[in-house]
């Protein structure tokens, strides 16, 4: 496997135990691995990094595992004011990470452009994984870069943009009754044949592409942190490959501290909000997942306790709330802002409403918009119409 000089391999997230960067599933501790890096390896300062253009997120390949990535130009997101929506909620600066603005209108991306290139490392023929919609768009259009057949597990319920896309990218897509732990389900049990697994942290790259989110807020802000970081929670890669973010721009003394991080999610699926607000490290499986915002209908989350963990340790909270809220959120975001919002992303902004009586007057707020709002115009749309507008 051809690696950058700075990566190390693998380690378990519970125990610090190292395995081979080929390794993928759990560890024996039955926890997630995670790239490790030398970082006393990584040669970096701001006037380095200026020199370099902004264009992708392997403008940070020191701290990216692969020496040869497949790539279709990931990252680089513009981090866009929402002056309005600032002033709403009081606050000195509210800005939104537009990931929306990825190749597949996804962050997803990053992790894919990572995972892929583990499974071409591997000289796998075949990956799958299952997904609510946005991933299994995202994993065929790279997987089409080498050429392997791509197989997207996902449930009848994925908006017809994600499923149109799989086809047109060239991937195979398995539509599968009820919701995403039947496709999960389904993914295991019909897939017979030898397949290279992109399933979140039973690969442990996606949620390290994640991480160069934060690189790349930090930069923008001229190498400051804003003060709070919200992102909608799903399968937690986004929560925790952010805090691995600005954890690593500390230790290499880029930024002076971590900001804190609000885990945002729907009432009718929020595992990870209700854990935290138990006080709990762990979360339980959530019994009867029901919300309009597919992407984080994920009731059992695999990266559930790390997202816990990257709130606790950032010094943040995990909210949830209504699906209503949520929309509202995504319609005024593209009303006032101009950046079209996805459900997931109007749930993190609805989030930092709820939490608007925590922030300072004169607080940064970034707030992560996780897909484009195209893929979801329809719900979008209907809200509006339930408006009467």
């Amino acid at each position: 496997m051809q690696t950058s000089d700075s990566f190390s391999g693998l380690v378990c997230t519970e125990t610090g135990d190292e395995y081979d960067a080929d390794a993928t599933g759990a560890s024996d501790a039955d926890a997630p691995l995670d790239p490790a890096y030398d970082l006393d390896a990584v040669e970096w300062d701001a006037e380095t990094l200026a020199e370099r253009p902004f264009d992708t997120m392997w403008r940070y390949r020191e701290l990216l595992p692969f020496a040869e990535p497949v790539t279709a130009n990931e990252g680089a997101t513009p981090l866009v004011s929402a002056d309005a929506l600032g002033e709403e909620a009081e606050v000195g600066s509210l800005l939104i990470k537009d990931e929306g603005r990825n190749p597949t209108g996804t962050f997803l991306d990053r992790g894919f452009s990572l995972a892929v290139t583990a499974a071409r490392e591997a000289d796998a023929e075949v990956v799958a994984h299952a997904s609510p919609g946005n991933g299994a768009q995202s994993a065929a259009s790279y997987a089409g870069l080498v050429d392997a057949r791509s197989y997207g597990f996902v449930p009848s319920r994925t908006p017809f943009p994600n499923k149109a896309m799989v086809n047109v990218h060239g991937g195979q897509m398995k539509v599968v009754g009820g919701r995403y732990p039947d496709a999960l389900s389904a993914l295991h049990e019909q897939l017979k044949s030898d397949w290279y697994t992109l399933q979140e942290f039973d690969t442990p790259y996606r949620h390290d592409g994640a991480k160069t989110v934060a690189y790349e807020v930090a930069e923008r802000l001229d190498w400051s942190v804003p003060d709070w970081v919200v992102v909608p929670v799903s399968t937690g890669e986004l929560a925790y490959g952010v805090y691995k973010g600005f954890s690593d721009l500390v230790e290499l003394g880029l930024v002076e501290s971590v900001p804190k991080l609000v885990a945002a999610q729907s009432v009718g699926c929020s595992p990870v909000a209700t854990a935290w607000e138990a006080d709990s490290d762990a979360h339980e499986a959530w019994n009867q997942p029901d919300t309009i915002v597919g992407e984080l209908e994920i009731p059992d989350p695999a990266g559930g306790s790390l997202a816990l963990r990257a709130v606790r340790e950032s010094g943040g909270a995990a909210v949830a709330v209504s699906d209503d809220d949520a929309l509202e959120s995504a319609v005024t975001a593209a009303q006032t802002a101009g950046v079209e919002v996805g459900p997931a992303g109007g749930v993190a902004l609805a989030g930092a409403w709820e939490l608007a009586d925590e922030f300072d007057e004169d607080d940064t707020v970034v707030v992560v918009n996780t897909e484009s709002g195209t893929k979801n115009a329809d719900i979008l749309r209907s809200h509006l119409m339930g408006q009467g507008v």
